[in-house]
């Protein structure tokens, strides 16, 4: 039984050293500053610095890339199929791409993630950081309300600067 148990051992740590050989695409691709959600919500109302901080490792295109989950397998692979995901279902980098009636919707889904715990989800196990209080919580519900009573509201205060959070 010994002898099995240390040749199971051996073959797990070479399996696991072979799969770090095996390197998943971790590039951020170009963000053109004018096309993000900053650049669009400003800095007033808080959102933007609660999305960078929560959501921006897998919902925009600076992912950090330099932590230890993120260089060994087979968390790496897990840690840049999330980003492909997270990227595909909202890009904060690209938020100038979304139609109006899109940004809205992705504001109210992002609430309702939010607040029903889904995001950040257990990345926060990695990046304790990334918790979402009740008060980042209820920034981003805030935006998701505001631009849903008024369209232009969110968006024309952050060229102004006047956007605010209560």
């Amino acid at each position: 039984m010994g002898r099995r148990l240390t040749q199971a051992a051996v073959v797990l740590v070479l399996v696991f050293a072979a799969a770090q050989l095996v390197r998943p695409e971790r590039a951020n691709p170009p963000t053109d500053p004018n096309h993000t959600i900053r650049a669009h919500v400003g800095t007033a109302s808080g959102l933007a610095a609660v999305l960078d901080r929560s959501c921006g490792d897998c919902h925009s295109n600076a992912t950090a890339w330099s932590s230890w989950y993120t260089q060994i397998a087979p968390l790496s692979w897990v840690m840049a199929h999330e980003v492909a995901q997270g990227r595909k279902a909202v890009n904060f980098s690209e938020w100038a791409a979304y139609p109006p009636e899109q940004q809205r919707s992705l504001l109210s889904v992002s609430c309702d993630d939010a607040k029903s715990g889904k995001m950040p989800g257990p990345y926060t196990f990695f990046k304790p950081d990334t918790r979402l209080s009740a008060g980042a919580i209820e920034t981003i519900c805030e935006a998701a309300r505001q631009t849903e009573a008024n369209p232009r509201k969110l968006f024309d205060d952050a060229r102004s600067g006047g956007a605010r959070c209560q």
